[in-house]
């Protein structure tokens, strides 16, 4: 089963539709994107399988522009964290071109990673590590390269780019955190503030009436609430925290499109039931769902 079905499977579409009131515009199938992978696909500058992820990462940035571009708010179940690249640009070109070329999108990063690495600073070759390099220019492609098609109307400045929940976060990572002055939240900001304190300050760096892509990888929850995930990391957010995050990021209204990633019910059989319902929490909570 593909990881997004088990969240669909638990009746999260349902519930957007009927608890929350949302007009849902789903096709009912899972995109895998099979037809469009290359058969032959060497490392490029030392990334894994770049053709393909290039490939699916431009027709998933294609589609979500497609909905953006009509006002809607797009929702993507992922899939590891690379498909960010197609989301994010997707949802970045839609809002330039609604709201004016000068207008800037925000985006939230939940993460226990920071997704940093620029091809030529990652030990794996991994892309699912270097989605934020290229979304906001610090790796680039050439044009006719796996990236080249990535422009300025795909990518967002750092300066509206804000983590959340960081714990996992690479030499070379944290050189470019400090370098570029990105504003960044680990757990050891959440411990000290609390996540209130946090999410004031996140917001307060994003600035008021700025459209707001959120992005959430489940491995930035401590592997209590969601173990059946790829890369698990101890010491992390609880549930509660993490669905905070999203009800804060919902009530600014400005919230335009979210991402849910790396909910793997495949890797971890006994909590995959967990880790689906703490993802569909997550969601219910930016999208408007509350305690009372």
């Amino acid at each position: 089963m593909p990881p997004p079905l088990a969240l669909i499977e638990s009746g999260l579409v349902d519930q957007l539709r009927n608890d929350l009131a949302y007009n849902i515009h789903y096709d009912n199938q899972v995109h895998e994107y099979t037809d469009i992978i290359p058969s032959s696909d060497p490392p490029h500058r030392g990334m894994k399988k770049p053709r393909a992820v290039s490939a699916v990462t431009e027709a998933l940035s294609a589609q979500v522009y497609a909905h953006a571009r009509e006002g809607r708010f797009v929702l993507t179940l992922g899939g590891d964290h690379s498909i960010a690249i197609g989301t994010i640009s997707g949802t970045a070109r839609a809002v330039r071109e609604r709201l004016g070329p000068g207008r800037e999108m925000a985006v939230i990063w939940v993460d226990a990673h920071a997704d940093l690495n620029t091809p030529e600073t990652s030990e794996s070759g991994n892309i699912h590590g270097m989605p934020v390099a290229f979304l906001t220019g610090l790796a680039r492609d050439e044009v006719g390269k796996p990236f080249g098609w990535l422009t300025d109307e795909h990518r967002v400045s750092v300066n509206k780019l804000v983590y959340i929940g960081l714990r996992d976060v690479d030499r070379g990572e944290k050189r470019m955190l400090r370098e570029h002055g990105i504003r960044a939240f680990s757990m050891h900001d959440v411990d000290r503030h609390g996540i209130g304190g946090v999410m004031e300050m996140a917001l307060g760096w994003i600035g008021r009436d700025t459209p707001i892509h959120l992005s959430f990888d489940i491995d930035a929850l401590d592997p209590m609430w969601a173990p059946s995930t790829g890369t698990a990391v101890r010491g992390g957010l609880t549930l509660r925290e993490g669905d905070f995050i999203a009800e804060c990021v919902h009530a600014t209204g400005c919230l335009v499109a979210l991402d849910l990633v790396e909910v793997n019910p495949r890797l971890e059989e006994q909590g995959a039931a967990e880790t689906v319902r703490a993802g569909v929490s997550i969601v219910r909570c930016a999208l408007g769902d509350t305690l009372l």
